[in-house]
């Protein structure tokens, strides 16, 4: 009994989803209207009009509520999009928050810049003021969750918008799905229930024992 057990707590334990590790970048401690630039550096460099903005509800400049991080967001001025180096690459997939006036895409590429081969590619509509509840100081307050998956490995991402229209914030990686959300491929599904099933035998071989003994 003990090594069934002990089979059905490697079978879990084999089960768990092995998932690369979930990153952030909220932009908090940037500043009001400071280049990102650098702050993730080495593994994170963004294009140089990109902008921290701090809700004005916090001593900032930014028109916008209900962001998912306390008071920072990212957008851009001067360009009608901000790049995002990933120096050191990343698969899977990511995600993030976004709010926007006008409709936009983002472009996953394979090579720095926004350059190379486009991996995926995801188009926003215009939702900043729909149906916002919660703080109603600022303007742009929806503030919607989406992500993408993707093969290979990319090294940049382009997100795109209009200037001083398009704000972004809790870009994730690591997963496709905001908040990190990770699901069991199927083969992990299998494993699972072979675990749950072993320990289900142990009991009711324990609960068989038990009662024969009484």
């Amino acid at each position: 009994m003990k090594n069934l057990a002990y089979v059905a707590a490697v079978a879990l334990a084999m089960a768990a989803p092995a998932s690369a590790a979930i990153v952030t970048l909220d932009f908090e401690g940037i500043g009001n209207g400071n280049p990102v630039g650098n702050f993730y550096a080495p593994d994170y460099i963004f294009s140089p009009a990109t902008l921290a903005s701090v809700d004005s509800e916090s001593g900032g400049s930014g028109n916008f509520a209900n962001e998912p991080s306390p008071n920072t967001i990212m957008f851009f001025e001067d360009a009608n999009s901000a790049i995002l180096d990933v120096t050191s690459g990343f698969t899977t997939g990511f995600s993030f928050f976004y709010t926007s006036s006008t409709a936009a895409v983002i472009n996953v590429y394979d090579g720095l810049g926004g350059t190379g081969n486009i991996l995926a590619s995801l188009n926003l509509v215009a939702q900043y003021n729909d149906n916002c509840v919660g703080d109603p100081s600022g303007l742009f307050c929806n503030w919607t969750a989406i992500g993408v998956a993707f093969a290979g490995t990319a090294f940049s991402i382009d997100f795109g918008g209009t200037a001083n229209q398009t704000g972004y914030d809790n870009i994730t990686f690591g997963s496709d799905k905001p908040g990190g959300g990770v699901v069991p491929e199927p083969a992990t599904w299998a494993m699972m229930i072979t675990g749950f099933g072993l320990v289900g035998f142990a009991a009711r071989r324990r609960r068989r024992v038990a009662f024969s003994a009484a």
